[in-house]
């Protein structure tokens, strides 16, 4: 199965993390929670979860596993020679 890029679902947790709080600060923000709901979803079809909180666990989690078994992205890689 792919899997997508670490320092892509790192940027969607960043975001989703930075909405939830300010959906919480202004829960009435139409446009804020639309936002929210999008990033909640993007999460929830990369990290193939049925609810945004399983989502953005499953990314937290992902994110963390790749980053202490020392995975590089693919970008990453070609950058610094292939190592």
């Amino acid at each position: 199965m792919l899997m997508p890029d670490t320092s892509v679902i790192t940027r969607l947790i960043a975001r989703y993390r930075a909405q939830e709080h300010h959906l919480l600060a202004a829960p009435h923000d139409e446009h804020a929670r639309r936002r929210f709901e999008d990033t909640a979803y993007t999460l929830c079809v990369l990290m193939c979860e049925r609810t945004a909180r399983e989502a953005v666990l499953a990314a937290e989690r992902y994110v963390h596993r790749r980053i202490r078994s020392g995975v590089q992205p693919m970008g990453e890689r070609a950058a610094s020679g292939g190592r």
